[in-house]
């Protein structure tokens, strides 16, 4: 339970041994503070989405149990997110000696400045308050960081400024891990410490000490630890050394979203869309479901590396895309409002070219034309979601749904659409194909676009090799296959 005490009244040792207070470790702590919670059916780690039955009840597990946690997962899977979470675990504000650089606890001081001050100043030593937002600290694992940065090491600047021998304790600059002292220490990416770097964690983490050059100084650390790191890291850059990893009692696997919805809920939640743009800008549902089929598909591709993973940020990135292109258009057109299209998914491109790492196939095919084939699979795959299959085989007395449609274009029909074509050129182009309207009604379930499903209808026919499609820069044309065969023979 969190201690009650009136911080603003307290300002010396000798208040705040009248006041009650008992210190405790940041691990029962935070144990404290998480039990508190789960009592009262409150959520510790808020907006974490697809989670719920997986990761955060490991998480908690660690908690309660007083563990330093590994949190091993692909780009995108809220690793960060979650270990700067922690911080609503801890409690509002603890007492600390004022003026040391540990963060001292007065009734059990560590550094020596905090000792001789209880010495000197007695019940009259100053305390100051220490809030939770400070006792998280975070780190990013780089191949520069050394061990000085993390531990210490001997300052001979400080030594020379106050005329000390080095074998004096005060000479010794410390680093970011004694400076976090009762907080929560974040090392991102761990892998990317190099080994001897990470053999200087040990003793902190096994026997709560540290060790610097030659001084014999034991300082019983309060630090909860917290390691995120890519299993692709295992094999690309570095690796957790076996005797750290063993030292690191809880082990969490993140992973990415299961569900299609859980994945929409998430790109929607993340996604940082102008108050303006949304009320200016419709998605259809239909296209919200793209996005994430796109991110979907693009971690099952034979172009896209595997190992790497797709981060979650494909679509978001790819959502606000999406809102722009749509946004953009309705800024030449001179229009008030606007609705986003399948044509607009050629602005999503840049947003899935620059999160995907290819594989030399990949490469060969060019992150230009991996990306577009990823959003001509989804459509496919949602266009079969909602319509009969094109392809399959009817039987005699069977009606072809798509017959009226075939025969328009068979006819020597052709549709022309333009990216930044108005909204009503678009509609009327649309309305012009026989058939297409029909058909979308009769599928188009309730809460789904008829224009969108009218669009979805016609990339799901090119797609099935039904209809011929000519993708250019500004531009998307669909035809009858055949035609621009006759027309290639008549050439020659």
């Amino acid at each position: 339970m969190k201690q009650k005490i009136e911080i603003d009244k307290i300002r010396t040792l000798g208040q705040l041994n009248k006041s009650g207070y008992t210190p405790v470790s940041i691990r029962q702590e935070m144990r404290n503070n998480l039990i508190s919670m789960l009592k009262s059916k409150e959520k510790p780690f808020q907006n974490i989405l697809g989670f719920e039955d997986t990761v955060l009840p490991d998480m908690e597990r660690a908690i309660l149990s007083g563990h330093n946690i590994l949190l091993l997962g692909l780009r995108g899977q809220a690793k960060t997110r979650m270990a700067r979470m922690m911080v609503n675990l801890l409690d509002e504000y603890i007492p600390i000696v004022a003026g040391s650089e540990l963060n001292d606890d007065p009734m059990n001081p560590l550094s020596k400045f905090a000792v001789e001050q209880i010495h000197n100043l007695g019940d009259e030593t100053p305390v100051s308050w220490l809030h939770r937002s400070e006792r998280y600290v975070e780190k990013l694992a780089t191949p520069d960081v050394s061990v000085a940065d993390l531990i210490g090491d001997v300052d001979p600047i400080k030594a020379a400024s106050l005329k000390l021998p080095y074998s004096d304790e005060r000479v010794i600059h410390f680093g970011l891990i004694p400076r976090s002292h009762r907080s929560i220490f974040v090392i991102n990416e761990l892998p990317d410490l190099q080994a001897r770097i990470q053999v200087s964690l040990f003793n902190i983490l096994q026997e709560k000490d540290i060790q610097i050059r030659g001084f014999k100084l034991r300082l019983p650390l309060d630090i909860a630890f917290v390691f995120t790191a890519n299993p692709e890291d295992y094999t690309n850059r570095g690796s957790i050394i076996t005797p750290l990893k063993d030292r690191i009692e809880s082990q969490i696997l993140t992973h990415y979203p299961k569900k299609l919805e859980t994945a929409m809920a998430i790109t929607l939640q993340e996604a940082r869309i102008a108050p303006e743009v949304k009320n200016s800008v419709t998605v259809p549902q239909m296209h919200r479901q793209l996005i994430e089929l796109i991110s979907f598909n693009a971690r099952e591709s034979e172009y896209v590396d595997v190992k790497s993973g797709v981060s979650a940020r494909l679509s978001i990135s790819a959502l606000e895309n999406l809102y722009s292109t749509a946004e953009r258009r309705m800024l030449i057109n001179g229009e008030k409002n606007t609705t986003t299209r399948l044509t607009d998914f050629w602005g999503v491109v840049p947003a899935v070219t620059g999160k995907v790492e290819l594989v030399y196939e990949g490469e060969q095919e060019g992150p230009q034309n991996v990306a577009l084939s990823l959003v001509m699979k989804s459509c496919k795959e949602l266009f079969l979601q909602h319509f009969p299959n094109p392809n399959r085989k009817l039987r005699k007395e069977a009606k072809d749904e798509y017959g009226v449609i075939k025969a328009w274009f068979s006819g020597g029909n052709e549709l022309n659409l333009l990216n930044d074509d108005p909204d009503q050129d678009y509609s009327d182009k649309l309305n012009k194909v026989a058939g297409l309207s029909k058909l979308a009604a009769e599928y188009t379930a309730e809460g789904y676009s008829p224009l969108a499903m009218m669009e979805l209808v016609l990339f799901g026919l090119s797609e099935s090799e039904v209809l011929g499609k000519n993708v250019l820069d500004n531009s998307l044309s669909f035809a009858d296959p055949l035609s621009g065969m006759f027309g290639d023979l008549g050439e020659n």
